[in-house]
């Protein structure tokens, strides 16, 4: 039966209804789009202005090698915190879904708690964690490599040896690529868990059952029953992970230092630094329509 068209006083009652979110919308994020967008194809003026030279430059610029390995960088580091945190997310999700219901809550509360103390804090912990004199190295160079002292001492074979010149010296934590991936699969695992959990929570165990009816082992019904009624929760988290870690900005500046940056902070620098507006607007649409490429082609890949 075809549907019945929208009287005019329903229209006007549902965009009265939808205005103020509208509102928002182009108030505080379409018209500063456009903003930045038109900024994007101006000039760096002499003290840190903007001239309305209209140019491609800014864009053209981005493609540097310089750029492009940071870019890359940036890239690999979000693609890497995305996959740990599904594998690590995902079994914690399928766990949490099938526990008894009056555990579940509290399993939920638990994933929570680091939500509710500042992200800039939390990132902070892992700076005293990771850093040369944190008590990572602590541990590693103080009881750990009196333990293998203590070894050497007892069975006098020369096996130790390597172990006792490993935990001599600090591990080089800070200012690395692992570092900043340790931050944002800490900082982002609940936005992976939580999708999964509300998928593996839907999930009609009767067709697993039906699957193993069938003498379909563990492994054959994970992957042809629960996997592919998950996915839709394993997209959603991984896109809640994906787009934050590529525009990070936080966690490689206090975990990467001035070794290890990613885009995030090429575009601060320009806005806050080099004062060249432009050509941080363009990286900054460079990376957003990176960011919607990979999100239309991955919501594509999970509907197929």
């Amino acid at each position: 039966m075809a549907a019945q068209p929208r009287s005019r006083r329903e229209t006007w009652r549902l965009l009265f209804l939808i205005s103020p979110s509208l509102f928002w919308l182009v108030v505080f994020f379409l018209i500063p789009l456009i903003v930045v967008l038109a900024i994007s194809f101006g000039q760096r003026g002499t003290y840190g202005g903007v001239r309305w030279d209209l140019t491609l430059e800014n864009y053209a610029r981005f493609f540097d090698p310089l750029y492009l390995r940071i870019f890359g960088r940036t890239l690999v580091i979000a693609l890497t915190t995305t996959v740990i945190c599904l594998l690590m997310g995902y079994p914690l999700a399928y766990f949490i879904a099938t526990r008894p219901p009056r555990w579940r809550n509290t399993l939920l509360v638990l994933l929570m708690i680091p939500f509710w103390t500042n992200f800039l804090i939390r990132t902070y912990a892992w700076l005293l964690l990771l850093r040369d004199q944190g008590f990572v190295n602590a541990f590693w160079t103080g009881p750990l490599h009196a333990v293998f002292a203590q070894l050497a001492l007892a069975v006098p074979l020369g096996i130790w040896e390597p172990f006792l010149q490993a935990t001599s010296a600090p591990l080089t934590l800070f200012g690395t690529d692992g570092a900043i991936i340790i931050g944002l699969v800490y900082g982002w695992l609940p936005d992976m868990v939580l999708p999964c959990y509300a998928a593996v929570d839907r999930l009609d165990y009767s067709l697993v059952e039906a699957a193993q009816d069938l003498y379909a082992n563990r492994l054959r019904s994970f992957l042809r029953v629960i996997l592919p009624l998950t996915l839709s929760g394993i997209v959603a988290g991984s896109i809640l992970v994906f787009i934050p870690s590529l525009g990070a900005y936080v966690t490689p500046d206090l975990l990467g230092g001035a070794k290890s940056i990613m885009i995030g902070n090429v575009i601060y620098s320009q806005f806050m630094s080099a004062r060249d507006y432009p050509f941080g607007s363009a990286i900054s649409f460079v990376l957003m329509a990176v960011m919607l490429v990979g999100t239309l082609i991955y919501f594509r890949l999970g509907r197929e």
